[in-house]
């Protein structure tokens, strides 16, 4: 695999107080998004589900945190040459949008597979798609041209501290918002809003568990972190278009330390947990958001009468395939 478009070496990882910093920094642009509660939802998982609705943020997903921070912190020289990423599609909405917000351009690489409703925000943020195979060596390689290309800064979906402390941002609202939650649970694609999530749950207090949550056809990260080495190269199957990368050089450590498990569901359970997310709270929240629930759910033996914050990460359905998908859960 290529990894020329990871920094080189490994940067630093970020800590709670660049949580902080970088909650501080977007205020002015992201959505303090609501923490909803559902009686139905909580009888059927057998705890008391809190749920971080980043499904409402700016772009529709969390994604915008972690790009905000970055592209907010980058100097007057960096703003000039532009900004550069790679994305299943929210990460790549969320740069371009922050990039109009500090007046710079964003070009962003994009799989083929990528849901139309992404890529059509993207571009109506002012950024420039252009397209590459759903693999992460395709993803890296195109990267690595249009960087050479253009001389634009690459703001990485997930190895990039500014981004992880960004993400992170979200539980740090939820446990402000939820006192006395002690398990989260957020889905693994990179890991960078799982590596997030962990550093602020834990700025908070170190007994809080933290989950992550995956497709089974996508199960990198379940089974790095059960061999204790960063897997790589795999292709992904799964309905979750946002779950399809893999864990970066700098959120794998992240993840060992801090996370206690990463948790596997299938297709089906993920899109009936999206349906359920539907029908029960009226919450619109894509295959990738609604896998945490799928996995409170599926593995009830974590989370038996605990005070459970579930991170709903995004909200960009392709409404066209709705039928389609839901068919699979019935």
């Amino acid at each position: 695999m290529n990894d020329s478009t990871h920094p080189a070496p490994t940067p630093a990882p970020p800590g709670f107080d660049d949580v902080l910093a970088a909650a501080a920094r977007i205020a002015p642009h992201a959505h303090a998004t609501p923490v909803l509660r559902s009686r139905v939802l909580d009888a059927l998982a057998g705890c008391e589900l809190h749920f971080k609705c980043e499904n409402l943020q700016r772009g529709g997903a969390f994604k915008f945190r972690g790009a905000c921070n970055a592209i907010f912190s980058l100097g007057e020289e960096e703003v000039a040459r532009g900004v550069v990423t790679q994305s299943s599609g929210n990460h790549g909405g969320a740069v371009a949008l922050a990039s109009r917000l500090r007046g710079t351009r964003a070009t962003v690489v994009a799989p083929r597979s990528t849901p139309k409703v992404k890529l059509a925000a993207i571009e109506s943020y002012g950024g420039r798609v252009v397209p590459c195979d759903t693999t992460q060596a395709s993803r890296d390689e195109i990267t690595a041209q249009v960087l050479a290309e253009t001389g634009g800064v690459l703001v990485h979906p997930f190895n990039d501290p500014r981004v992880i402390a960004g993400q992170g941002t979200a539980t740090l609202e939820l446990l402000c918002s939820a006192p006395g939650i002690d398990a989260v649970i957020a889905p693994v694609s990179g890991g960078g809003l799982l590596s997030g999530s962990a550093i602020a749950a834990h700025g908070r207090g170190r007994d809080i568990d933290v989950f992550g949550a995956e497709p089974i056809g996508a199960r990198d990260a379940h089974d790095s972190l059960r061999s204790g080495e960063r897997i790589t190269g795999r292709v992904a199957d799964t309905v979750c278009d946002g779950l399809r990368a893999e864990l970066g050089t700098l959120t794998f450590p992240i993840l060992r330390e801090h996370v206690r498990e990463i948790l596997l569901v299938d297709d089906a359970q993920v899109v009936a947990a999206m349906r359920l997310l539907w029908e029960r709270m009226k919450l619109v929240v894509e295959p990738s958001g609604a896998v945490p629930l799928a996995a409170v759910l599926a593995h009830p033996q974590h989370f038996a009468g605990r005070r459970v914050g579930i991170i709903l990460s995004g909200g960009n359905v392709d409404l066209d395939a709705l039928p389609a998908l839901f068919g699979r859960s019935g």
